[in-house]
């Protein structure tokens, strides 16, 4: 039986409305419509580089010219609509799906157990019950608070004294949550204090966990594999989500179709019967230009942005300067449906500047003048945003 094509073009469209990137950029972006936001794309992941802003406030800057990193905060913090944890990497979920994470905890203090114990100093299990203690009836606490007499180090998260990597196998296991960040310093406290009593009941099943993950993870990427599925949230394995296409395959709850790539080759995908229909009947992506985070949700799956948008990314804050192709921090540029380039910014404060050190058009793409006015207008946004009023162009700062 010969499969549906959905061209390239199209599965471009698709996934960026999925990602809520395929609208105008409008809405409060606080309350009840950043929740909502937030519940649309599943998650943000947290990430503390700050060159221009962070970057879960600069995936929901993209996506809402309005939105400030208070109203982040207060739906954390005060309303507690959301809950840090991880999926593929430290994340911002709603707090709704927070049942389906208790799966999470039961598995990660099975499979953690034996690295912790060979990557970090021996003692931290000892500190369990003390931690516990002292935040029951201390209140919430940071590492600082914590194994004073402990000796500290300069080193990385592999040198954690025993007291920090306590409140973190805690926290990943479910007994404490995040309950705040105070210069982006985690504050832990009990889970029971700050995960609302609607959402700390029964665990879900492992079939209903399974059948929650892909599904969800599906509505939120149109169309996928079996690997896009499992690592969406990164909540269920490969083989799991395969058996669960399989099946939901023979019970025609999804179909199996052809995305065209940018570099026209077919990858087999699957996706809700609907999905050709409900990708002509969306409308094209305003020409609008937005300046992405590097983690936007749009492109953290490296090799599904390059097949959809022939993108290639990689960040090299890793990398030594020497050897770096671009540079330390830089921000793909989306034009409507197509990633036209990256950009090397960063936010000088004390100045009151954001400096362009440098722009790359991706090949084929001509910098005319309708679209370095629009690309002046997102650098001018992104300035406002990191608080700043002035956006300086270095000497050659076009590099094509």
């Amino acid at each position: 039986m010969t499969m549906n094509t959905l061209s390239n073009p199209l599965a471009r469209r698709l996934f960026l409305h999925k990602h809520a990137l395929g609208t105008a950029p409008s809405g409060t972006g606080k309350g009840a419509d950043l929740a909502g936001l937030i519940e649309q794309i599943g998650f943000v992941q947290v990430d503390s580089i700050r060159t221009v802003a962070r970057a879960h406030d600069l995936i929901l800057f993209a996506r809402r010219q309005n939105y400030r990193p208070p109203a982040l905060k207060n739906l954390l913090e005060k309303d507690r609509l959301m809950f840090e944890h991880w999926t593929h990497d430290a994340s911002i979920i709603p707090a709704q799906f927070f049942p389906h994470w208790r799966h999470r905890f039961n598995r990660d203090a099975d499979t953690l157990g034996k690295d912790w114990q060979r990557w970090f100093r021996i003692g931290y299990e000892d500190q369990f019950e003390t931690i516990l203690t002292h935040i029951r009836d201390g209140g919430p606490v940071t590492c600082s608070d914590v194994g004073q007499d402990e000796p500290r180090s300069k080193g990385g998260w592999w040198d954690w004294h025993p007291s920090k990597t306590a409140l973190e196998w805690l926290w990943r296991t479910g007994q404490l949550s995040i309950s705040g960040r105070n210069n982006f310093q985690k504050i832990y406290d009990l889970t029971e204090r700050v995960i609302p009593d609607a959402y700390r009941g029964d665990v879900p099943t492992q079939a209903a966990h399974l059948d929650w993950a892909c599904t969800q993870a599906m509505n939120r990427l149109g169309f996928a594999t079996a690997a896009e599925l499992s690592a969406f949230w990164a909540a269920v394995s490969i083989t799991d989500a395969r058996a669960w296409c399989e099946r939901a395959l023979r019970e025609g709850r999804i179909i199996q179709l052809a995305v065209a790539g940018a570099d026209g080759n077919l990858r087999p995908s699957f996706a809700w019967p609907d999905v050709m229909k409900a990708a002509q009947d969306l409308p094209p992506a305003p020409p609008r230009i937005r300046i992405l985070s590097p983690f936007d949700p749009a492109l953290r799956d490296r090799a599904r942005a390059e097949r959809l948008f022939g993108f290639f990314y990689r960040i090299e804050v890793f990398v030594p300067q020497a050897k770096r192709q671009y540079g330390y921090y830089v921000f793909p540029v989306l034009e409507g449906e197509k990633v036209i380039g990256r950009i090397d910014a960063k936010a000088f404060r004390d100045e009151n500047c954001l400096r362009v050190q440098g722009f790359w058009p991706e090949t084929g793409v001509t910098m005319g003048k309708g679209r370095m006015a629009r690309l002046e207008d997102a650098l001018q946004r992104l300035a406002r945003f990191a608080d700043c009023d002035v956006v300086a162009w270095g000497d050659g700062w076009l590099r094509c």
